[in-house]
């Protein structure tokens, strides 16, 4: 569980009496898979053991769990070894993703100790196959390694994540913001980003807080 949601949107103490109000849900993420996973998803996860391996790396050290649901393949990777299992991922024969999609992040403020998240869809184009990875870091130490040396692709993607979550990829050869301006304070998509209410000022210009600009009627 990351989180607890009361009402449809979250409000509290809203004097809502449409009986939204009163809802409690749980936000729950998917647990580990076991074996078998099912279709190709086990030929991927032993080539990925078996490379992993070769390259004396325990995948039991690497890999924190596989998880495989609504049809899709997600493996959770330590940070540490990152680089090598991606690189696992592209070279091996039988995995081949040669392409990594994207690189995006997410905010989990109540999973403390796990706050960030990188995620990297991957794509092989040899086998038409798509899996996604994803790693976990404390906000208080957010640092992941840079792919850019295994898929260059993923430069700008690296920094739109740095930019807007604020995770660090340790090694980019320029992670600078590529959205925001170079002076702006705070990670726009992170969960407890303020959302107005204040002016905000960077580079001697000054944007009112919604309730003070102007309105048409």
């Amino acid at each position: 569980m990351i989180e607890v949601r009361r009402g449809m949107f979250g409000p509290t103490g809203t004097g809502d009496t449409s009986g939204y109000g009163g809802l409690v849900q749980p936000i729950m993420l998917p647990g580990a898979a076991s074996r078998p996973y099912g279709g190709w998803f086990d030929e991927v996860a032993d080539g990925l053991d078996a490379a992993l391996t070769r390259a004396s790396v325990t995948p039991e050290e690497a890999v924190e769990r596989v998880v495989v649901d609504r049809g899709e393949m997600t493996v959770h990777v330590r940070a540490e070894h990152l680089t090598q299992v991606t690189r696992s991922l592209r070279d091996e024969p039988g995995l081949r993703f040669e392409l990594c999609l994207g690189v995006s992040g997410v905010h989990y403020p109540h999973e403390t100790g796990r706050e960030l998240h990188a995620v990297y869809h991957l794509m092989s184009i040899t086998h038409n196959r798509r899996i996604r990875l994803e790693v976990s870091v404390p906000d208080a130490d957010p640092h992941v390694p840079s792919l850019y040396a295994v898929y260059p692709t993923v430069d700008w993607h690296e920094r739109e994540t740095y930019d807007f979550f604020g995770i660090v990829f340790d090694g980019h050869p320029a992670l600078t913001r590529i959205e925001m301006p170079d002076d702006w304070v705070g990670h726009p998509q992170r969960k407890d980003y303020p959302l107005g209410g204040i002016p905000v000022e960077y580079k001697g210009a000054r944007t009112p807080p919604p309730d003070e600009r102007r309105a048409y009627h």
